[in-house]
């Protein structure tokens, strides 16, 4: 069981319950579980959980927006009569369950995840959890709110316009949408296929990270399913760079969020953050063309042909913006397509990070969505329609509140594939220590002049490694000073109990730059299992024997470092 969430299975399960009873939301739910049903399941999960399986998620109690199939439950996608009987538990859901989560129900969303209010439902609009005349924020209103109201620990969402990062910014919490693909959609009822991410809510950063890794991995069942790639990233750099909207391109927000988003950034300089303006036209522009060009065929796509049977269920504003879809003409598809490759090029200038953006413009209220219901939602996505058409991946956490308490979010936007990046810098957001999102790295322990603040350690830097502590290793080496440029240690095995313990540095390198790093280690340098004092052996560095003979001993020293220190 997660720290910080104390209490048995059954416990939890009983509370949650209470709290459903407590805070009285009925429109949150399309489908609850019986609280007996569920009861029982946490029985056997403590049972599993006495025989010592590791079960990281055990007994958290978990909302699967109802888009997304759970076994024995029905999936509406917020329509009564598209409903239909899940057999099979979606992929995402699948992989959280069998790491000890449990399902509470399936949560009211924007009908077909086609809007970002919240209030596109026959099963009723989804108050805000903290404040009940605004908007919840959709179309995973659901979802977030069962996280804020404090009923759910972690709750499923689906992100194609911002699904899964407006309701957080609105309630407070932390989403994380991964790179396209990296998260399976297997059991999912799309809303557009090819830009359709499964997310996760969460109160913090910490479980909303351990939930998305959890859920992580292709999945042949889904053809867009991706792995990480072997060069992936695994942390940002020492000093980190940030890129923000020039004021132009921050016109849109309310004059409450303007300020918030500049308070947040000031936040970040102020813990040595280089922070610099950039014009994102080229992405606002993209933006639109989810719903204001042809790309919206892909809506039609999915449940055109349900939608043009008009049944008396359907929201008329989904229903209206899934219908028009129909008309739009393939060499306009093609035409958006082509667009939107060439933004893609250069959607993220290089030398940074990660962009940081409020997630959405404002916060309304429910009253005034439903008078105007197009021209809010639109504005709702000024910030986050682009990033699936642009394989980008983000991860929204709050920002600093309005100045008259509300919540303010705001987004880490990285590449496909940098999601680690995005939760370095969120973490530094939220003041919190950065959790692993991507497990691939190999250790590799250095020690000399690729140690911090040594000269070749910009080279694991360019390869995004991940600093993972301080180490020794076994009494088996010895330590020597080479005659190179720039100075080396060379550290060569002698047999236990002929050296000493000499101290470096572990980092986590991607399989990939573990490889290039190889393949450009000059002479005497090598690459070897080496034996660490805890008993782990790892890749580290060494150099030839014939190198380490000809050079000066300095194992009496311990470490390179302690060397430098005194010549």
């Amino acid at each position: 069981m997660s720290a910080g969430l104390p209490g048995t299975p059954t416990a939890r399960a009983a509370a949650a319950y209470a709290r459903i009873a407590e805070v009285d939301r009925p429109e949150v739910w399309i489908t609850l579980r019986p609280q007996q049903e569920l009861a029982s399941e946490a029985t056997e999960l403590e049972r599993r959980i006495g025989e010592g399986e590791d079960l990281p998620l055990a007994g958290l109690l978990l909302a699967v927006k109802d888009n997304v199939d759970v076994a024995g439950l029905p999936t509406t996608a917020a329509c009564p009569e598209f409903a239909y009987p899940a057999t099979e538990t979606a992929t995402a859901v699948a992989r959280l369950v069998a790491a000890g989560a449990l399902v509470l129900g399936k949560t009211n969303l924007d009908q077909f995840a086609t809007g970002l209010v919240g209030t596109r439902s026959p099963y009723g609009a989804v108050r805000n959890a903290l404040y009940p005349e605004l908007i919840s924020g959709g179309s995973s209103s659901g979802s977030a709110a069962a996280v804020a109201l404090g009923i759910a620990d972690l709750a499923i969402g689906t992100d194609t316009a911002g699904s899964g990062r407006v309701p957080a910014a609105l309630h407070g919490i932390v989403g994380i949408k991964a790179s396209l693909g990296v998260i399976p959609a297997h059991g999912v009822v799309p809303a557009c296929a090819d830009y359709d991410a499964v997310t996760v809510f969460a109160a913090d950063l910490d479980l909303a990270v351990t939930a998305a890794k959890t859920m992580a991995g292709s999945d042949s069942r889904d053809p867009r399913s991706r792995a990480w790639p072997a060069d992936v990233r695994l942390a940002t750099s020492s000093e980190p760079k940030v890129a923000i909207p020039r004021p132009a391109d921050l016109a849109p927000l309310s004059a409450a969020y303007r300020a918030a988003f500049a308070e947040t950034v000031a936040t970040l300089r102020d813990q040595g953050v280089a922070v610099h303006e950039i014009d994102i036209s080229p992405l606002l522009d993209a933006a639109r063309l989810l719903y204001d060009g042809a790309i919206v065929a892909e809506r039609y796509a999915a449940v055109g042909e349900f939608v043009d049977k008009g049944a008396a269920g359907l929201d008329p504003t989904v229903a209206g913006i899934i219908s028009a879809a129909k008309e739009l003409d393939a060499h306009a598809f093609v035409a958006d397509l082509d667009t939107l490759a060439k933004t893609r090029a250069t959607a993220l200038p290089a030398g940074y990070d990660g962009l940081l953006l409020p997630t959405t413009t404002e916060h309304p209220s429910i009253a005034e969505v439903t008078a105007d219901p197009l021209a809010i939602n639109r504005r709702l996505g000024t910030y986050t329609n682009f990033c699936n058409l642009l394989d980008l991946a983000a991860v929204a956490v709050p920002g600093a509140p309005t100045a008259d308490g509300l919540p303010f979010g705001v987004m880490v936007v990285v590449p496909a594939f940098a999601d680690q990046l995005a939760v370095d810098l969120a973490a530094r957001l939220t003041g919190t220590p950065s959790p692993l999102l991507v497990e691939t790295g190999v250790p590799l322990a250095v020690f000399g002049a690729h140690l911090r603040g040594q000269p070749l350690h910009w080279q694991l830097e360019q390869l995004g490694a991940r600093f993972a502590g301080e180490i020794t290793t076994s009494d088996a080496y010895r330590l020597t000073a080479l005659d190179t440029t720039p100075p080396k240690p060379g550290l060569v095995r002698h047999g236990e109990g002929r050296g000493a313990p000499i101290r470096g540095e572990l980092f986590l390198v991607s399989p990939g730059g573990l490889g290039r790093f190889l393949a450009e280690l000059p002479p005497p340098m090598a690459l070897t299992s080496i034996e660490l004092s805890d008993g782990r052996s790892v890749v580290g560095f060494a150099c030839s024997y014939d190198a380490a003979v000809a050079a000066t001993d300095i194992t009496g020293y311990g470490g390179w470092t302690a060397y430098l220190r005194d010549r």
